[in-house]
Formats: structure tokens, C-alpha cells, sequence
């Protein structure tokens, strides 16, 4: 595995396409139990080369409710973006994560990790890859449907702060949705 780590921490596959430049950011072990499969770095985590290391990534460790030692530990939780690239900044937060990547390496990398227990899809763009038409019309409503894509998945929002006002409008997602996340990452942990 540590070969094929490697080989994706050095792609250029869409190095013209991307103004800070390559920068491929991700975790795994043959032994996650957890994967962890979000969009795309942010610059912050651009520059630190660390997976999640934002505030997206301490929203997200509380909703899991695992400390940082647990989250950054391979053989436990594997982070996987949709993009292991930042693609760059867009008119209204970052651009979406550049499509070449999770048809090159996914495949390649899931093969490898034997013991997971656990799919998290964070977002709509790790959503739509991998549930297809099983997707409902929107984010909120496939959210609300999680139970829909279980035991294979659990789909979330994005933690991003910049979705407090959603998480404000929809209650019922710290109260039904994030209890029952806790719950199953604590039996799999």
C-alpha cells in the first residue's frame, strides 16, 4: 500500500488545471476500519499537506466523536478525497474537486483496505459518485434518508462552518443523524 500511497502522493494527472499546484493529500492502511471520503482539500490543508487539518476537520471529529489521535490514525480512519488536490478558489467558496482523480486512484486504493467496516460519503460530490441515481433530488434529502444507504454507506453534509445555517434549518440532523453516526463509529472503532 505504502507504494501506492506514493504513487498518488506524486500525480500530476491535472496539474494544468490547478493554480496552487499538486499537492495530493490523503490516508490509508490495509487496516482502516473507517473510510473517510469528503471532496477536497481546502488551502489550509494545502499548505500543511494534513488531511481535514480546518475547521471542516474539528466539526467533523465532533460529529464522529473521535479525539485527533483516533481521526489522524490510519489503521483506524482512512481519508479519502474526491479531489487530492485544493482545486482553487470559485466565486463562492472552493472549487469543486477536479473529476480525474477518483476514477485514476479510488478503485485502486479501496482494493487494498481489507477491513473496513465503515463508508462515510461527506458531501454531495462523494455522494453523487458513489450512489448515483440512489441519490435523492437534494443534499438535505438524502441526509434525511441516511438509514436509505446503510449498512454500505452513511452520507453527510459537508462540516464546513459556512453550513451552520443549514444544520440551523434542519434540527433533526444533530438530533436523529449525528447520534446514530456516534453510535456506529464507536461499535467500529
Amino acid at each position: 500500500m505504502k507504494t501506492q500511497l506514493n504513487e498518488i502522493r506524486s500525480c500530476t494527472i491535472c496539474s494544468a488545471h490547478l493554480p496552487q499546484g499538486t499537492r495530493p493529500v490523503l490516508a490509508a492502511d490495509p487496516s482502516s476500519k473507517i473510510v473517510i471520503i469528503g471532496q477536497a482539500p481546502g488551502a489550509r490543508v494545502h499548505e500543511t499537506g494534513v488531511p481535514w487539518d480546518d475547521k471542516s476537520g474539528e466539526n467533523l471529529r465532533g460529529w464522529l466523536g473521535v479525539d485527533e489521535h483516533t481521526f489522524y490514525d490510519p489503521s483506524q480512519i482512512a481519508l479519502l478525497p474526491m479531489g487530492f488536490c485544493y482545486p482553487g478558489k470559485g466565486k463562492s467558496g472552493d472549487l469543486p474537486p477536479r473529476p480525474e482523480c477518483a476514477p485514476q486512484w479510488h478503485d485502486k486504493v479501496l482494493s487494498l483496505l481489507k477491513e473496513v467496516r465503515l463508508t462515510l460519503l461527506i458531501g454531495q460530490y462523494a455522494q453523487q459518485y458513489y450512489l448515483g441515481n440512489e441519490t435523492k433530488k437534494t443534499l438535505t434529502e438524502t441526509v434525511r434518508s441516511f438509514k436509505d444507504y446503510l449498512p454500505d454507506y452513511f452520507v453527510l453534509p459537508h462540516p464546513s462552518p459556512r453550513n451552520n445555517i443549514w444544520r440551523a434549518k434542519n434540527r433533526w440532523f444533530d438530533e436523529t443523524v449525528l447520534p446514530e453516526l456516534q453510535k456506529k463509529v464507536e461499535s467500529v472503532l
